[in-house]
């Protein structure tokens, strides 16, 4: 294949990204300016929690003031391209790979008309994201569906504004709304514990300390001391826990022990209960309370299994425990009723790690910023061999699982 041939290739591929940014910069403009607002809320009127339709009128007055103008809007800046190829370029056979824009976005002009009109069975065909019935998937990282887009009308009209693609929300980091969400963080006690909750706090949560504390937690925030919900557990109790996570929309697995340099059999039994099978057993007795589609849509496990799932943490026991954690939770993903996102955490300070050269409130802000954005595997380090190694490593673990278990 030519090199000609591969740049028009490109640029054609590049005009129709450039009509999905349009669009879903378009859509988040309008829930921050009150004249598109008042068209774009046709939209949010149409639809109940289980996606029928509330009437037929306001159905197809929505695709008036909401949908024809959207495609209208990507059509026009769909054209700077191809205008673009030909008065800067002087190429036209570029400037008709630039028009596949064009006829993407007209295709969304036609559809809203369609709908608009009410002809029979055009929302079925055209309008899948609003399409009724239960959730098949947890929301995806990359594309658009159904239990995506359910959270824009249902969990929060402040995010998730994409359409097709979801780069605009990991851009603007709207891709996880946390304003409102009940957030358990177990091992809340400790550095990173009492960090993710200040911050999540602060981003609006509602946090829930799990501990095995005896003392009630507190959060300084702004010089003032704010108690929160404290819920004392300890492991080998996951079980009573059940009734709390049926509440929660998301679980933060933090909790875990070093034995250091230890290797007798007391301290191999501890390191693998404490780092491996609590955590587990914690895991999936909050997938049970997963049953709605509002569940699916909205229910979350973040899990710290560190870095030494794939470096050295100079605790042998530490990381064979923390690994057999990590591997357990790949293998659980490739079919579990929610999202779940794996923390790979370099080493913080913290009483587990006295020498730790990170700062677990740092780490905290770094692993809120990546929720924001939907990352599923949510690396914190200074280590450059662990940001390559670690997807390599899950990706084939992933494919071996694949292929070699079954449901």
């Amino acid at each position: 294949m030519s090199t000609a041939w591969l740049i028009a290739m490109g640029v054609a591929l590049g005009s129709v990204l450039w009509v999905e940014l349009v669009r879903d910069s378009y859509h988040a403009l309008a829930h921050v300016w009150s004249p598109l607002y008042r068209l774009h809320a046709w939209h949010h009127r149409v639809f109940r929690p289980d996606l029928s339709v509330v009437s037929t009128e306001i159905y197809q007055k929505a695709h008036w003031y909401n949908d024809l103008p959207e495609a209208l809007v990507m059509l026009s800046f769909g054209l700077i391209l191809p205008l673009g190829m030909v008065l800067w370029q002087g190429s036209w056979s570029l400037a008709l790979a630039a028009s596949l824009g064009l006829f993407y976005t007209f295709s969304f002009l036609v559809a809203a008309i369609a709908r608009g009109l009410g002809i029979p069975n055009a929302d079925e065909i055209t309008d899948l994201t609003h399409r009724p019935g239960p959730f098949l998937a947890p929301p995806t990282p990359w594309r658009v569906n159904r239990t995506y887009h359910w959270r824009h009308h249902f969990d929060s009209q402040n995010a998730y504004f994409c359409g097709t693609l979801t780069l605009v929300d990991k851009f603007l980091g709207t891709a996880l709304a946390l304003k409102g969400k009940k957030i358990a963080v177990t091992g809340a006690s400790g550095s990173l514990g009492m960090a993710l909750l200040s911050e999540l706090h602060g981003q609006g949560a509602k946090v829930i300390a799990l501990t095995s504390g005896d003392r009630p937690l507190s959060l300084t925030v702004n010089g003032e001391t704010v108690p929160i919900r404290t819920e004392r557990w300890a492991v080998g109790q996951e079980k009573q826990l059940l009734e709390l996570f049926a509440e929660i929309d998301i679980l933060v697995i933090n909790h875990g022990v070093n034995v250091h340099q230890q290797r007798t059999a007391i301290a191999i039994e501890q390191a693998y209960e404490v780092n491996t099978f609590s955590a587990w057993r914690m895991l999936e007795l909050f997938l049970q309370t997963v049953k709605t589609n509002k569940d699916i849509a909205t229910k979350e496990v973040w899990i710290n299994t560190s870095e030494a799932e794939v470096n050295p943490a100079f605790s042998p026991l530490y990381e064979l425990s923390k690994r057999a954690l990590g591997d357990l939770i790949t293998m659980r993903r490739l079919d579990a009723p929610c999202v779940i996102r794996k923390l790979i955490l370099g080493p913080f300070k913290s009483n587990l790690n006295p020498v730790g050269i990170l700062f677990a409130n740092w780490v905290a802000k770094e692993i809120v910023k990546a929720v924001r954005r939907d990352t599923r595997n949510i690396i914190v380090t200074i280590n450059p061999l662990t940001w390559l190694i670690f997807p390599i490593k899950e990706f084939m673990v992933s494919i071996y699982y694949r292929l070699f278990t079954c449901r």
